[in-house]
């Protein structure tokens, strides 16, 4: 096959088009968040030199100037916050109140839309069992798994293997999985794990992943493989921060395993148990690479992030794509709310 120059001339110039907004953005980070700094923070030094050298006052700079040096310093970010987050929130809220084709205004039909349309219920509803399981289940396996193997021989290999998932991507996990899970007909060789070891037990080959509602357990279980690891990490640095002068204290007052777990551990660690458990909630809510690349959101099994793509770029409904995108940030600014506070009265504490 010939290469045809002309038929490609748009292809290359369009690359040159994406490395020049490379080099220009990544020159000018780097012009505003290296270069300047450094050459003000060189010339401040000169002038602290030749003042110390005469013997003169140092000088000082105006706290207005220095108001508008660190305004100056904070407007990259302040914009790029503007530009990525606030203009498109505002705008994704305003889509929410209009037609499919951003056209006429609608008011709240599309929130109410929302919960009259049986198959976005469904969708609702398998959020919440997300929201609702895997934080629990991926914290109690994190912990149960920290405690197990707190000051054992094999300690760091045995957090290397649960840590392991978290280096994967949720597509890489879901692909893993969807072999797991894998169904062949009648009579064929199942190459599935699960099915394989159905099979071995006397019993019939199932398609795990069109049966609901079993399927959306199934594909919470890939979301705790990979999150356990990560609830493990920080409850084990939690876990070893107890002072041990109050574990030894309890050992001389006779506490049982399970008492020094429930009156000394928990206790310690239930600042990091918020962390870990919003955290993953925040994630939780946001799901879409595991059940886009599992199920692709089908055989009820979708999640409000799935839908809200599918409404907006799918099946051109800006609208109700918009409300969705809208719900999904008024149900995480809760927890947000409750992450602040709870971080902000340990710093007073």
């Amino acid at each position: 096959m010939e290469f045809d120059w002309l038929e490609e001339q748009p292809k290359f110039f369009m690359l040159g088009y994406g490395l020049l907004a490379f080099v220009v953005v990544v020159g000018g980070l780097l012009l505003l968040l290296d270069v300047v700094p450094s050459w003000f923070a060189r010339r401040r030094e000169a002038q602290l030199v030749a003042a110390s050298a005469s013997g003169a006052a140092l000088p000082r700079r105006p706290k207005q100037r220095e108001g508008l040096f660190a305004l100056f310093f904070l407007l990259p970010t302040l914009l790029l916050l503007g530009v990525g987050l606030v203009v498109p929130a505002i705008r994704t809220t305003l889509l929410s109140f209009m037609d499919a084709g951003s056209n006429d205004w609608v008011g709240l039909r599309n929130y109410g839309w929302m919960f009259s349309e049986d198959s976005i219920v469904r969708v609702l509803i398998n959020t919440l069992i997300w929201v609702l399981l895997v934080p629990l289940v991926a914290t109690s396996f994190g912990l149960l798994y920290a405690v197990m193997v707190d000051k054992a021989r094999f300690e760091a290999i045995a957090k290397s293997l649960i840590f392991l998932p978290m280096a994967i991507s949720f597509v890489g996990a879901s692909i893993i999985w969807k072999f797991v899970y894998a169904y062949r007909g009648d009579g064929q060789e199942q190459i599935g794990l699960l099915n394989q070891i159905v099979v071995s037990l006397g019993g019939e080959p199932k398609q795990w992943l069109l049966e609901s509602p079993l399927n959306t357990f199934l594909l919470i279980v890939i979301m705790v493989w990979i999150q356990a690891g990560f609830a493990m990490v920080v409850l084990s640095a939690a876990i070893k921060a107890i002072p041990a002068d109050i574990v030894e204290a309890a050992r001389l007052d006779g506490v049982s395993p399970w008492q020094m777990f429930w009156q000394i551990t928990m206790p310690s660690i239930r600042p990091a148990l918020i962390v870990v458990v919003v955290t993953l909630s925040i994630a939780t809510l946001k799901v879409f690479d595991i059940v886009r690349t599992a199920t692709n959101g089908n055989y009820d099994t979708s999640v409000i992030a799935n839908e809200m793509y599918n409404q907006a770029f799918r099946y051109g409904q800006n609208g109700q794509g918009s409300a969705l995108a809208v719900f999904l940030f008024i149900l995480v600014i809760p927890i947000v709310i409750y992450q602040i506070r709870n971080l902000r009265q340990q710093r007073e504490g």
